[in-house]
């Protein structure tokens, strides 16, 4: 199938889909960050139970581990811009249910880890469709600037996206979902106004499920570079999952209120925020194994000061400087995916490396609540220590990564990048 003729080569301020989808993803990312401090905030609230808020994120991450590689067969099979409108009109429909309960004081622990697992379902499809259909909207040489804008949209509202989530639950328990739920809505609006077609070809024979499945697992299979970023992502995104809670029982302990735990989670924006603004730069000039390894040991540098600083707010600034350097692996690792995966495979390979990196995720946030209650938070961070540092050590002793290639192909210049 021939590129669609409202792809155009226009650098990215100039292009009206890339810009409605963007602009749609930067609220419903503000709500998603929002109701991700909000949901243990409730729970710790009406429960005082650690081990039971991380059920809840695990709830949240389950579906990336049982439903991300049939689901990106499905997505390559079906119509990305649906799938993506369908599925925050289930997210908005349940956080609105959840912001009912919540008002009515009515609100019961399973009624919160299904709208958790709903938005965990959600972002499953609506991430691989977006991912899979942006070069569909973007023109190459302007993917990683594409990307780049990606990552500064996700870190910008973390930024001030987990504050606002402390703050409105101080206003109300109910108030960050219905915020949330409107936020679904308003990005449902933006997709709906794409122009960009997103059909697919009409093919006279569909293999079934499980060959489309298959194929997809071969081809990522004899990738030993989509391999190795995969398994050390794995790494990384169990422990950052982690910590999340980690953090916040740490600052619950020293005395830190709903609405400044909210305030120092704003530090992953800063943190986030700064490495996007950077990474067109790191692209342009640092190997793709510079970054890969500089991520992995900064991050893994950083942990044992979860503990060893004092202070309430400590621990979340200390937890945003871990995110600097991931919008760099972001750009640089996702660009190389996108570009070498053939098109008709890109959802799935999206999803195989989406499973391999966070499969044990959801797994996360209950080995931090279990690990917080039965042996307290300094053996806790000593525990995810361990994890990074073994991801670090893949890192630095991939052959695949020493391997990769130095620069990436087609890279437009940062003038051209807005």
């Amino acid at each position: 199938m021939s590129a669609p003729a409202a792809i155009e080569d226009h650098p990215l301020r100039r292009n009206r889909d890339f810009n409605l989808l963007w602009v749609g993803q930067v609220l419903s990312d503000f709500g998603g960050n929002a109701s991700a401090i909000a949901f243990p905030l409730l729970v710790l609230a009406t429960t005082g139970s650690p081990v039971r808020a991380g059920i809840v994120g695990a709830a949240a991450r389950l579906p990336d581990l049982v439903l991300s590689v049939p689901a990106g067969v499905l997505v390559d099979r079906w119509n990305q811009k649906r799938v993506m409108i369908v599925m925050d009109c289930a997210r908005a429909a349940a956080f609105g249910s959840l912001a009912l309960a919540v008002a009515l004081d009515a609100v019961a622990f399973g009624h919160i880890v299904a709208v958790a697992f709903v938005e965990g379902v959600g972002y499953v499809f609506f991430d691989l469709a977006e991912g899979s259909a942006l070069p569909k909207v973007v023109a190459d040489r302007h993917l990683h600037a594409a990307l780049a804008r990606n990552s500064a949209r996700a870190h910008t509202a973390a930024l001030a996206g987990q504050p606002l989530g402390g703050i409105l639950f101080g206003l109300g328990r109910a108030v960050p979902f219905v915020f949330d739920a409107v936020s679904y809505v308003v990005s449902v609006v933006m997709v709906g106004l794409i122009r960009t077609s997103f059909g697919r070809d009409a093919a006279p024979e569909r293999p079934r499920l499980r060959g489309d499945m298959r194929a997809g697992l071969s081809w990522f299979w004899h990738q030993p570079f989509l391999r190795a970023t995969s398994l050390v992502s794995m790494t990384r995104s169990f422990t950052l999952t982690a910590l999340y809670l980690v953090v916040i029982v740490i600052e619950h302990e020293r005395g830190a209120s709903p609405t400044l735990i909210g305030v120092t989670f704003a530090f992953v924006g800063v943190g986030g925020l700064l490495g996007s603004l950077a990474a067109p730069w790191l692209a342009r000039r640092a190997s793709m194994r510079t970054v890969i390894v500089a991520t992995t040991l900064l991050g893994a540098s950083l942990v044992p000061l979860l503990s060893i600083l004092p202070g309430r707010a400590t621990p979340g600034i200390v937890f945003g400087a871990m995110w600097i350097l991931n919008p760099a692996w972001s750009t640089v690792v996702g660009a190389h995916r996108l570009r070498i995966t053939p098109p008709e495979l890109r959802a799935r390979v999206l999803s195989i490396a989406f499973t391999v990196s966070g499969g044990p995720v959801p797994l996360a946030s209950v080995a931090a609540g279990v690990l917080l209650e039965a042996a307290g938070t300094t053996p806790t961070v000593a525990v995810f220590f361990a994890i990074m540092v073994v991801g670090a050590t893949i890192a630095v002793t991939s052959r695949a990564v020493r391997d990769s290639p130095d620069r990436p192909p087609s890279f437009v210049s940062q003038s051209e990048n807005v």
